[in-house]
């Protein structure tokens, strides 16, 4: 009877296979990080208490599962799950627990629920064009080429803080909902995500926000806008008595393309908390090497530069910190590809504060 019940379970398993498309896809990158904040006396309002070398490993693997069957009637259905591993200024960290996204598509029209993308995050022009840790260097170094600049609401500090709704690789994610629609060059996006928190029964009383963006691309070039409102956020009120909001009146604007072997974009990005531009050019270096070249201007907002509020566990006022993200900062990233879905890559950035980081290693796909 077991020997049938197994059989059968084959069976079922291998129909249920046959019927539906399953994919695992990914990659993994390893290499040499030095990063000078680690040896900062105090670092964006922290006191680094020690313990944390200058020079690390840094490294990640990921495993991405794809699922997808069609009904009879045209109708799409799709899941994507994530697992990985990392390491980062020696501490490792996994992201095992993320969730799920699912999705319905039908013609040019894609409806997403659970770890939804996030219509910010899809913008193009976003990130780097065309390097593989969609910054710079192996990990990305920080991100501070992206023209969102925020403020942390405890310590003021103004850099790269993400906060738009995207899809996470180490936690549940936005738990929204989201609508994608392309029909020739054109692409629209709106996303909507609804956290809890709150302390009234019946009410989530979390974060709420809503983005939207939309995008036309003709030929090798694009244009993009993006916008994100938030209600119930975690604000910063100074000590002058304005009330910041870096979630809420998110704007972002980008335009970019490809002139044969060169590459350029501007990038604009506002908040309640910093103005932000970049600027990037990359060129094509042989048939096998790639150099990008990236510089940030960031204006913080007076009221944030001006505040005396005590912030931070180090006890330095607001403005002190947010005056570290107020400047120029610039990257330089090189890849060379080795074939066979491997890259070697190095980068540098130099960030507003006079901060360094230098990597190099190896990413490869599959």
């Amino acid at each position: 009877m077991k020997k049938v019940l197994f059989a059968t379970t084959a069976l079922i398993a291998t129909a249920g296979m046959a019927a539906a498309d399953v994919s695992m896809s990914g990659y993994g990158r390893f290499g040499l990080d030095y990063n000078s904040a680690n040896g900062d006396a105090q670092n964006s309002g922290t006191t680094n208490t020690g313990g944390v070398s200058e020079t690390n490993i840094t490294s990640r693997l990921r495993l991405q599962f794809d699922m997808s069957t069609e009904a009879d009637s045209g109708v799409g259905f799709n899941a994507r799950y994530r697992i990985q591993a990392e390491s980062r200024d020696g501490t490792a960290g996994t992201g095992i627990a993320n969730g799920a996204r699912f999705g319905v598509t039908y013609g040019g029209l894609a409806v997403n629920v659970g770890n939804i993308i996030g219509a910010v995050e899809n913008a193009p022009g976003l990130y780097t064009t065309g390097t593989r840790s969609a910054g710079t260097g192996i990990d990305g170094m920080g991100f501070n080429s992206l023209a969102i600049k925020a403020a942390d609401t405890t310590t003021g500090a103004v850099g790269t803080q993400f906060n738009w709704d995207a899809y996470s690789s180490a936690g549940a994610g936005s738990n929204g909902i989201e609508a994608l629609y392309s029909m020739g060059g054109f692409t629209g996006h709106i996303s909507y995500s609804q956290r809890n928190g709150g302390t009234t029964v019946g009410d989530a009383g979390g974060e709420q926000r809503t983005g939207v963006m939309v995008n036309y691309s003709f030929g090798d070039y694009y244009v993009t806008a993006a916008y994100q409102a938030a209600d119930n956020t975690t604000t910063i009120t100074t000590s002058g008595g304005a009330v910041l909001d870096s979630n809420d009146g998110l704007y972002f604007v980008a335009a970019g393309g490809d002139f044969g072997a060169f590459g350029a974009k501007i990038a604009y990005g506002s908040t309640d908390t910093a103005d932000s531009v970049t600027l990037e050019g990359n060129m094509d270096i042989g048939a096998a090497s790639n150099i990008l070249v990236w510089v940030n201007s960031t204006d913080v907002a007076a009221a944030l530069l001006a505040d005396t509020t005590v912030g931070g566990t180090a006890g330095l006022a607001r403005g002190v910190n947010a005056a570290d993200g107020d400047g120029t900062s610039f990257g330089i990233n090189y890849q060379y590809d080795l074939g066979g879905g491997a890259t070697f890559v190095a980068g540098y950035v130099d960030e507003a504060d006079d901060d360094s980081q230098f990597q190099a290693g190896v990413y490869f796909s599959f």
